[in-house]
């Protein structure tokens, strides 16, 4: 049995694949490795993918036992720090469960560099997204996980090509790139550039009425900017927001669109730890150091 676990904004999710469940953040700060009995006895378990915060400390899939600082340079920046996280990855840790850690992609990963213009471009779960949609779809695929965040990212020929981060283009729910009026309310010392991120989402931005559609049009125009660089790819979306924008983003976009439900990333985890412990070294382009 295999298992992967989903660092997501607001909740844990735990997948063996064929079972699952979810924690808030908050209720994580009281987990243990036994919790893990839910989806498996821990003497069945092979392999757990845990994924913790940015992940831009390492730019290989790299067992835990060698992995520094949980896989961060630095717990500063962008996003909300609660510790049940923290939490997941520490319990991990220590209960000697073979156990590898999923990077973040950034400037240090095997991406093409023209997106590296950006210091990150997307955090690790959504390598346990792109890893399921591609089992689906080919090895060919945009998606674009659509939640508190919004972040999309291109697989070209089996290798991932880059990726759009939060902080960058389209807005999620809760949060959003800097805008000028943010970066004035900051200057002014009115709010922390954190603070200014974590409420750029359409919810504090726009009305209850634009909501869906302004995120629709922005996940549609960060899936056609991948489709620049691989016009024959198929698009995925996924996150929890994704089943309400997914008929405008068809509509924008001129095709199919794919959805997946919030426990894709999870379950995409929990294949990658399959692979991994079964003799693989090499996932999406990452290379997979245990």
């Amino acid at each position: 049995m295999f298992i992967g676990i989903d660092h997501g904004t607001t909740a844990m999710r735990f997948s063996s694949g064929d079972a699952e469940f979810k924690i808030s953040r908050e209720e994580a700060r009281g987990f243990s490795a036994g919790d893990l009995a839910r989806l498996a006895p821990l003497d069945e378990i092979e392999g757990v993918a845990v994924c913790y915060s940015m992940g831009d400390g390492i730019s290989a899939i790299t067992g835990i036992g060698n992995v520094q600082n949980r896989g961060v340079i630095s717990r500063e920046g962008a996003g909300k720090h609660i510790g049940g996280g923290t939490r997941v990855y520490d319990e991990i840790k220590e209960s000697g469960l073979p156990a590898v850690v999923i990077p973040g992609l950034h400037r240090g990963s095997p991406t093409d560099p023209r997106f590296k213009a950006y210091s990150h471009q997307t955090s690790p779960e959504k390598i346990g997204i792109l890893y399921e949609v591609v089992h689906d779809l080919g090895n060919d695929v945009v998606v674009c996980d659509a939640s508190s965040n919004t972040v999309t990212l291109l697989v070209t020929n089996g290798r991932i090509t880059g990726a759009f981060d939060a902080c960058i283009f389209a807005p999620g729910t809760r949060h959003g790139a800097l805008d000028v009026d943010a970066i004035r309310r900051i200057d002014r010392g009115e709010s922390t550039a954190n603070d200014a991120f974590l409420h750029a989402g359409v919810n504090y931005t726009v009305p209850p009425d634009l909501r869906t559609e302004t995120m629709a049009m922005f996940a549609a125009m960060e899936c056609a900017s991948m489709l620049l660089l691989n016009p024959g790819a198929n698009v995925a979306l996924a996150g929890t927001m994704a089943p309400a924008i997914a008929p405008r983003v068809e509509g924008l976009l001129s095709r199919n669109v794919t959805v997946y439900d919030e426990w894709c990333a999870a379950r995409g985890l929990a294949r990658i730890a399959r692979d991994v412990f079964s003799g693989a070294t090499d996932i999406l382009g990452l290379a997979v150091e245990r």
